[in-house]
């Protein structure tokens, strides 16, 4: 196939615009060796095939794609049913979208003829996936990524515009069409991509050789699926160049260990600080390194800090649910506080799921009278359901019994699905680049920390997932007051203590719409904070960066495009904003502690359960 760029010379061929140096790049020079690597790469196709196929055959791995293929197309065949229902929607459905590729096409022929033709306003948009020029400037290139655009935004349309759809099917319609837009894009091919073209003709395929090894490779280190390479992992270590803030492992038990890291200031706190990390991922994205991490800056100001490093379960915990997670974890981490410190009263941190298992810790010490948590900081934490986000298309009642009927047989959750699910939540960045990078251009990733994390998934009890997923996602009960822990059930309504309640404006995963709503559920006050950029990286935005900023207001009252419109921005980090309102509910200091006070350490920090990989 040989493709045309479009220039302002007159062809020989008399179509204007057609230089024709500039086809040279397209053109194969070498046939021999481009076949000598295609047959390498069909060979490690192979390869990859074989290692797909192994623990299927031998019954070591189920093949899991039929069910959520199946619902896809129940959900989408909801949609078609409003459109073909009637003709005359039919009709409408159609002649949109034919009237918009008449209108590509007739703008491609005008180029072709020498004309200057703009694109509509509706496609010009900023994509990094089509980056490169000739995605504009070539007549045949261009046309595809018109047509990408135009098909993917109709067939968004046709999800917004269908009657007669519950919200929950509407939602999952609407993520499923996100996905195959995404899966389908011409980025992600090669006779699609002039940048794929380009390299593949100028290496006479040897990308392709390249990439599809790496495929092989990453197939086989799934075990049968694919554990798509998003870093260089070889260039980290957990306690050598990640997660290195000095500190000692002082308790454990069969959730969690117990960390407490050593003081970097003459005076700290009297108050510590406790971190709920979630459970979901390892507790180190928030001590990535030195200039990253959260902790060691904590630490830097002056907090005695204990962090929750739970544990990377198998069948062994299978029963463990959240009642167990707050009692030997949440509890445990308290009493181990107390005896370390001999201070009763702590400040606490939750993170994601770790903040809302923390939020319906405190409605249970509220009910028993259990007043150790002064204080609660919560990053990024639903206790409302009812503006999840896209997490919620994998909670209805089918597929919750389907992931409980999988982790019946095993105990527990594989950490690959979440790490799927996150992943799927922002596809066209975090799937197919790699995707692209990896075995259709052949390069190996570059190291980044975050990245790393990302890939160190971990699994899920079985009685804590279903826990999480039914109560949560499926029936809300936290804040309708219904959860049952410990026998009782529990009400934010009764948490009275200081909440500092963080929501990061990009988020995927809990949206601040919300995060914002659920502030309205405690009984006492909250300080709502809105951090830019999304759900890792608008928490983890150290002061000296200087990146993003910040948004703070009145009360979480009424809907948050009101409160945006009055809140005021600061430049920056929110982390000093929220140490002030540390230290104007408690600022007394008294001197350094030691790790552990009087507890033997068991190790050193961040210990032997982060380590454990899925």
């Amino acid at each position: 196939m040989t493709v045309d760029k479009v220039d302002d010379t007159t062809s020989k061929s008399g179509f204007a615009g057609f230089d024709p140096k500039s086809v040279e790049p397209y053109i194969v020079k070498d046939p021999e060796s481009l076949a000598i690597n295609l047959a390498r790469a069909a060979e490690h196709m192979g390869k990859a095939a074989s290692a797909w196929l192994a623990p299927r055959e031998n019954g070591r791995s189920a093949e899991t794609y039929a069910e959520p293929v199946s619902d896809m197309v129940r959900t989408l065949s909801k949609v078609s049913e409003y459109w073909l229902s009637d003709p005359r929607r039919t009709l409408e459905a159609q002649t949109n979208l034919m009237g918009s590729f008449f209108g590509i096409w007739s703008r491609t022929i005008q180029r072709m003829a020498g004309d200057n033709v703009g694109e509509p306003e509706a496609i010009q948009r900023e994509d990094k996936r089509f980056a490169d020029e000739d995605w504009v400037k070539n007549p045949f290139f261009a046309f595809v990524r018109q047509a990408y655009f135009v098909t993917s935004d109709w067939a968004e349309r046709m999800v917004e515009d269908a009657e007669g759809l519950d919200d929950h099917t509407r939602l999952k319609a609407a993520f499923y069409i996100r996905q195959i837009s995404s899966a389908l894009s011409p980025s992600n091919f090669i006779t699609t991509n002039p940048q794929l073209y380009r390299e593949t003709v100028a290496s006479s395929g040897a990308n392709l050789a390249k990439g599809m090894q790496m495929l092989a490779e990453d197939i086989a280190a799934g075990r049968g699926e694919l554990r798509l390479r998003q870093t260089d992992t070889s260039k980290f270590a957990i306690g050598e160049n990640i997660a290195i803030t000095p500190g000692k492992v002082i308790a454990q038990s069969d959730v969690c260990q117990v960390i407490q890291y050593e003081a970097s200031t003459e005076t700290v706190l009297k108050r510590p600080l406790l971190i709920c990390p979630p459970w979901i991922n390892k507790f180190y994205v928030l001590d990535l390194n030195p200039q990253k991490s959260f902790i060691k800056w904590a630490v830097d100001q002056g907090h005695t800090v204990f962090v929750i490093s739970w544990v990377n379960p198998d069948e062994r915990h299978a029963g463990k649910d959240w009642e167990a997670y707050a009692r030997e974890g949440i509890d445990f981490a308290l009493d181990t506080v107390e005896k370390a410190t001999g201070e009763r009263e702590v400040n606490a941190i939750g993170y994601c799921v770790g903040g809302t298992l923390l939020a319906a810790t405190l409605a249970l010490h509220a009910a028993e009278g259990d007043k150790r948590i002064r204080s609660a900081t919560l990053f990024t934490t639903q206790v409302d359901f009812t503006h999840a986000g896209d997490l919620k298309v994998f909670a209805d009642e089918d597929q919750i019994r389907q992931v409980e009927a999988k982790m019946s047989t095993v105990g527990y959750l594989e950490g690959s699905k979440m790490a799927t699910a996150f992943n799927m939540l922002r596809a066209s960045e975090l799937i197919w680049p790699y995707f692209v990078n990896n075995y259709l251009k052949g390069q190996e990733p570059m190291p980044f920390d975050l990245l790393y994390w990302n890939s160190d998934s971990t699994r899920m009890p079985a009685a804590n997932h279903s826990f999480y997923l039914r109560n949560c996602y499926l029936e809300n009960k936290l804040s309708k007051g219904e959860m049952v822990l410990a026998g009782k059930k529990v009400s934010l309504g009764d948490v009275t203590i200081p909440i500092y309640n963080l929501a990061t404006k990009e988020d995927h995963i809990a949206p601040a719409k919300s995060i914002f709503l659920g502030s309205q559920f405690f009984g006492g006050k909250v300080t709502f904070v809105l951090s830019g950029s999304g759900h890792i990286a608008g928490v983890v935005n150290p002061p000296d960066k200087n990146k993003y900023q910040f948004w703070t207001g009145g009360p979480a009252k009424g809907d948050i495009e009101t409160w945006f419109e009055k809140a005021k921005e600061t430049q920056g980090s929110w982390w000093p904003h929220w140490q002030s309102w540390i230290e104007q509910l408690d600022d007394r200091r008294i001197p350094a502690r030691k790790a552990g006070g009087p507890l033997n350490a068991i190790e050193d920090a961040p210990g032997s359960y982060v380590r454990v990989r899925a």
